[in-house]
């Protein structure tokens, strides 16, 4: 099935943003392993800057993707929230640890729940949109675990964000992998 240059959804252009957020994603899990006994503070502002972020580049592909508006919205509306966990995260550093999990929880799944609709909206637009999908569950369930066991130790919560951004990574860098294919498959080069 050809895919029109008006019908590639809305990370074709700028897949490398997906690829560096998942590239940045995995390191931010690998730092969060190595050092599981960070402050709280310190494991707030890498959260914040990581949130800040995906934000960030949630919005640069939401205004890059200019075909259908009707599907902008979704990725305009992720890196609203993710900017919004970032700014609030990184303006209050001394937030304790239930604090923190509540701004990650709620990040996590109104994250989860817009990727999961992005990739059932562009299921026929796009290649790879399993791992959006996946992605999105996978950020839900981290969401539902924080949210059910807020009370976690600071190293048990740090080895499940590492897990978690793993995770995401992986499946970012892999989106990123199918969207870079899908446009240059689309213009006809290698």
């Amino acid at each position: 099935m050809a895919i029109s240059s008006t019908n590639s959804g809305p990370f074709t252009r700028r897949w490398w943003t997906v690829l560096l957020r998942g590239v940045i994603a995995i390191i931010f899990g690998l730092m969060a392993f190595a050092w599981p006994h960070l402050t709280i503070g310190t494991l707030v502002l890498l959260f914040g800057w990581y949130a800040l972020f995906h934000g960030v580049s949630a919005i640069i592909g939401a205004i890059g993707y200019r075909p259908e508006a009707g599907n902008r919205w979704l990725l305009a509306l992720e890196g609203v929230v993710g900017i919004w966990a970032g700014i609030v995260t990184l303006r209050s550093p001394s937030t304790t640890a239930v604090v923190l999990i509540f701004f990650v929880w709620v990040w996590a799944i109104a994250t989860g729940i817009l990727r999961i609709v992005e990739a059932i909206r562009l299921r026929k637009q796009i290649r790879g949109e399993v791992w959006l999908a996946l992605s999105g569950v996978v950020t839900v369930v981290f969401g539902l675990m924080l949210m059910l066991r807020p009370v976690a130790s600071l190293i048990a919560l740090a080895w499940v964000i590492a897990a978690y951004a793993l995770l995401l990574g992986l499946f970012e860098i892999m989106l990123g992998l199918e969207l870079r294919t899908l446009g240059h498959a689309r213009l006809g080069t290698t």
